[in-house]
């Protein structure tokens, strides 16, 4: 904990390596970055002490587990990145090398094709809100709000354009 302070002090990262499942309370303030501000000084508070806290701190756990099962509330308060590497994961990676240096145009399709299919997963998702929000505030039977039958048949047609 004394490495902490100092790093947290100083505005050096801190790497804490092979952690389990369950986390250490003392680091919540620290997760949560729970600092506040006194006497002019930017503080945080570990354990029963107030520490000088540089803006330039950065906190970062490790884990050898290879599907850790946090607790939500773990969640909410840290990133997680897996960086496992999966066969088929790799296979896409080279495959894309190979298809960017040998045929660039066909490379460029695909990238054209991503970016359109999260286009449209973005317009359904809109869509979706849309329907939700009229339904939210519609008043009496929804189906003479004439506004909310235009919006649902008109998802309807981009979810069949989308699909097809």
């Amino acid at each position: 904990l004394r490495t902490l302070e100092n790093a947290i002090r100083i505005g050096l990262p801190v790497l804490i390596e092979e952690v389990g499942e369950a986390l250490d309370p003392a680091l919540e303030p620290i997760l949560l970055k729970q600092t506040f501000m006194q006497g002019g000084r930017l503080l945080i508070r570990l354990g029963d002490s107030d520490v000088d806290y540089d803006k330039n701190f950065r906190f970062y756990m490790t884990s050898k587990l290879s599907n850790p099962h946090y607790m939500p509330e773990i969640f909410i308060k840290v990133t997680i990145i897996n960086f496992t590497v999966t066969r088929l994961g790799l296979e896409d990676q080279l495959l894309a090398d190979v298809t960017r240096l040998e045929r660039p145009d066909l490379e460029e399709q695909r990238n054209a094709l991503i970016m359109k299919i999260n286009a449209d997963k973005q317009k359904l998702k809109d869509i979706e809100d849309k329907i939700l929000k009229m339904l939210f505030h519609s008043e009496g039977n929804i189906l003479d709000d004439e506004e909310l039958i235009e919006t649902l048949n008109d998802s309807k047609v981009m979810s069949k354009e989308i699909n097809i």
